[in-house]
């Protein structure tokens, strides 16, 4: 009686540790998804760096205006401004011609440029489009300013490289950006703002 209880006890170990291990073998192999860099931040407004720490790395472009603009381009008054929206561009009348303008912030349309992408951060989501961020307020989508730990993989067309103190980031519209990798991709990730 005592062997067969001994026999009994021992197997029923033999079991559980077998089912632990094929449990723990079984959790390793499922495919899990990562990132890279887990930064926990608290929601809180960020200086704003100065401009004469920025060393920008290409030189200054000519900005290009357009004589005239599709009669089906849409004008929008903002802060006594009219924009002029065309062909997913924004642009400004200054003297008889059209410059290219980011809209600032509080800018509203109706219909989102085409081609945004949905970005998800802190339980809220934006929609970019170019570096321009926008979110739905009643029937508008309005600009805002992105929060730092945004991340986004593509940056907009005209992004310049810049240097702050020996590191390199991506500046676009005043908005600092830092390449990092999630789940081996390459993405960009707001990390502050560079004074007006």
């Amino acid at each position: 009686m005592k062997t067969i209880l001994k026999t009994t006890i021992a197997l029923l170990l033999v079991l559980g540790f077998s089912a632990t291990s094929v449990a723990q073998n079984n959790k390793k192999n499922t495919k899990r998804t990562t990132v890279t860099k887990t930064v926990t931040k608290t929601t809180t407004k960020a200086k704003p760096i100065s401009r004469s720490k920025v060393t920008y790395k290409t030189p200054t472009r000519k900005v290009v205006s357009v004589r005239s603009i599709p009669k089906s381009s849409v004008a929008i008054k903002h802060n006594g401004v009219s924009i002029y929206y065309t062909n997913n561009k924004f642009f400004r009348l200054n003297g008889g011609r059209y410059l290219p303008v980011v809209p600032s912030v509080g800018f509203q349309i109706r219909t989102l440029p085409v081609g945004y992408k949905r970005v998800n951060f802190n339980n809220r989501s934006y929609y970019a489009h170019n570096g321009i961020y926008f979110v739905k307020v009643n029937n508008y989508y309005e600009v805002i300013t992105p929060e730092i730990g945004t991340v986004v993989y593509e940056l907009p067309e005209d992004v310049e490289k810049v240097t702050i103190d020996g590191a390199r980031y991506y500046e676009f519209n005043n908005v600092l950006y830092e390449k990092i990798q999630v789940d081996g991709t390459r993405a960009y990730e707001v990390i502050g703002f560079v004074e007006n």
